[in-house]
């Protein structure tokens, strides 16, 4: 299968790497970088073909990933339209949606959308896709296995449900590093040192993430089986529930959801 990248940034790196893992060819993976420095950390780091601009290469690719910045979308989609045919075009940016990304593209339909988190940088991300109606089997298959180089892949069969995914997964590993945060802090404060605090606060989410993958039981139920009554868990639960942290952390959710749609409006007016 032939790729091309329409931005060469972190996450079309990631992907690349994740691809050349997998046993894809070199060659048959090319990316359209405006910036020569973007283009010379790509040929470095990768070995694949780059160019400055829209080539005949896209003609040749079956499948075209759209790696940049929501705000940079549609000048870099512009020179596309006169290289497409049957090419499935997969877009990982947040907020544009297949309709406006339809509309910049001339009307063309075999889209996919994506969104994929900051993990797939060391291949543990995970992605929701979402494909439109003039995607057959075989396109899924294709934008599901590029994905898949950088972690897991789900499908959703409703666009607007992709700003909940946003909100869950997209946005998920700051509000992970948020809670590391206070972990330290909190550490810190109680006399433990910076060192020892981080790697207790590490594991302490890694092994328990692992725990629940594992797990058939649900969050609520593992949580509980770490809750002693009167314990020390049960002391910092109650705390968390008098300042209602769980119903702040559920409206942050809503409001990250509700941002994503904002700014796919938003982008869609031009």
């Amino acid at each position: 299968m032939k790729i091309s990248f329409i931005g060469g940034g972190n996450m079309a790196g990631a992907i690349i790497g994740g691809l050349l893992r997998q046993d894809f060819a070199a060659g048959d993976l090319h990316v359209v970088e405006p910036y020569e420095q973007g283009r010379e950390k790509i040929a470095r780091d990768f070995a694949v073909a780059v160019s400055a601009q829209a080539d005949a290469a896209l003609a040749r690719s079956e499948v075209i990933v759209l790696a940049v910045k929501p705000q940079q979308m549609r000048e870099a989609v512009a020179p596309l339209p006169p290289h497409l045919d049957k090419q499935l075009v997969v877009s990982i940016a947040a907020g544009i949606r297949l309709t406006d990304l339809s509309r910049w593209l001339g009307g063309y339909a075999r889209l996919v959308r994506c969104m994929p988190n900051t993990p797939a940088l060391i291949g543990a991300g995970i992605t929701a896709l979402y494909a439109g109606n003039a995607v057959d089997a075989a396109g899924r298959a294709a934008a599901e296995e590029v994905l898949a180089a950088v972690g897991r892949a789900v499908w959703v069969t409703d666009e607007a449900l992709i700003d909940p995914v946003t909100a869950v997964s997209g946005s998920g590993p700051a509000y992970v590093f948020y809670f590391l945060e206070a972990m330290q802090e909190a550490g810190r404060e109680l006399g433990l040192p910076e060192a020892t605090t981080r790697e207790l606060a590490l594991e302490t989410f890694i092994g328990a993430a692992r725990l629940a993958a594992q797990s058939p039981e649900t969050f609520a139920t593992l949580r509980e089986r770490v809750t002693s009554k009167g314990g020390t868990t049960a002391a910092a639960l109650q705390v968390m529930n008098d300042h209602g942290m769980k119903a702040a952390f559920i409206e942050a959710l809503k409001a990250a959801s509700n941002r994503g749609r904002e700014l796919g409006e938003e982008m869609g007016k031009s």
